[in-house]
């Protein structure tokens, strides 16, 4: 975690209201608002009011997810919609455009809307999976 809120950083600037937004729901810990750049009608993120700059959901200290999710949830319901995706990206490769953690809820209302998303799935043998398996649980 970054030692100090980055002063560039366009969704700090948000959340100490100096870009405006159209807020949706604010906490002690979250701040959540429209997308400009939706994917659908409603598109909203959620973003940690965090003192200290997290860039990476690994960073942010629990309490904020734990905030987070809830507020996901009253968005969700107040879209409308009857799919959705709740997602969350970790660094550029993963897709992640702005370095401060944040939730989107981006409703799904047909098929030419919302998020589109690729799943390239692998196929492993038992024993690649015992292997992988072993590892994690043993990070645990």
């Amino acid at each position: 975690m970054a030692a100090r809120t980055l002063a560039s950083c366009i969704f700090c600037k948000i959340v100490k209201g100096d870009i405006p937004s159209f807020k949706l729901l604010e906490t002690e810990l979250s701040f959540s608002f429209l997308d400009i750049n939706p994917l659908s009608k409603g598109h909203a993120l959620i973003i940690p009011k965090n003192e200290v700059h997290a860039e990476k959901m690994h960073e942010l200290p629990d309490e904020y997810i734990q905030d987070a999710m809830p507020i996901a949830k009253k968005i969700a319901i107040a879209q409308g919609a009857e799919n959705y995706n709740i997602l969350q990206n970790n660094g550029r490769l993963a897709h992640q455009e702005v370095p401060h953690v944040h939730f989107h809820v981006i409703p799904k209302p047909n098929e030419e809307e919302g998020l589109g998303v690729g799943w390239p799935a692998q196929t492993l043998d038992n024993a690649e999976l015992q292997k992988i398996f072993e590892e994690l649980k043993g990070k645990l």
